[in-house]
């Protein structure tokens, strides 16, 4: 199964969709806790969806069950929490919501998870294919843009 991931910071909207386009990705699977935030520009949930649509051919779904709670986000973005505490409590989270088997396998082949973090290394979108790739086996990650 081929899984892409993205961050969408630190890159032009051109550089964002030139990678999107080019990747094979289907679709986008958005695991933001956030995704209507004024800050994430052209990666607003409504924007994103028509841009995908018009310069990629691409379909967007929220999976927010992919997402960090906010108290766990604020915790190590505002606090400046420890990434291996964050790391841990994330995980936690992903057996808790046992999203192995809620979230479809179809939604997460062939699509690309975007997160804000322009890299992967401390972005929960790793942990997210990492944590199907133990459950599910047989991923093949792709981290756009790196």
């Amino acid at each position: 199964m081929r899984v892409f991931t993205i961050g969408f910071t630190k890159k032009s909207a051109r550089r964002f969709f030139e990678l999107l386009r080019t990747s094979g990705a289907r679709r986008i699977v958005d695991v933001r806790l956030n995704n209507v935030s004024q800050l994430a520009g052209f990666a607003k949930r409504d924007d994103l969806s028509f841009f995908l649509a018009e310069i990629c051919g691409m379909d967007y779904v929220h999976v927010p069950a992919l997402a960090p709670t906010k108290e766990m986000l604020d915790d190590y973005k505002k606090h400046r929490g420890d990434w291996s505490a964050y790391e841990t409590r994330f995980l936690d989270l992903m057996r808790e919501r046992r999203v192995d088997q809620t979230v479809a396998r179809e939604t997460v082949a062939d699509g690309c998870l975007l997160c804000s973090e322009d890299a992967p290394d401390l972005c929960h979108r790793r942990l997210v294919v990492e944590y199907l790739d133990r459950r599910w086996g047989g991923l093949h990650v792709t981290h756009l843009g790196r």
